[in-house]
């Protein structure tokens, strides 16, 4: 039984690792307004969202 809700940890990783790699491409492009909603996007999708934006440069505070 354990192992379904292992399956399940491991897709939502994949899933959140796709999203923020295509999050990445967009803030390359982004306007500065843009990239505060990336961030704020970030933020909400990974508990490590906060420290990803500062490594990005998307921290605008």
């Amino acid at each position: 039984m354990g192992s379904i809700e292992r399956k399940k940890e491991l897709k939502r990783r994949r899933h959140r690792r796709s999203k923020i790699t295509r999050l990445q491409r967009r803030a390359d492009k982004a306007t500065a307004s843009e990239k505060a909603v990336i961030a704020d996007k970030l933020r909400r999708l990974s508990p490590g969202g906060q420290e990803i934006a500062t490594r990005w440069g998307l921290d605008v505070t």
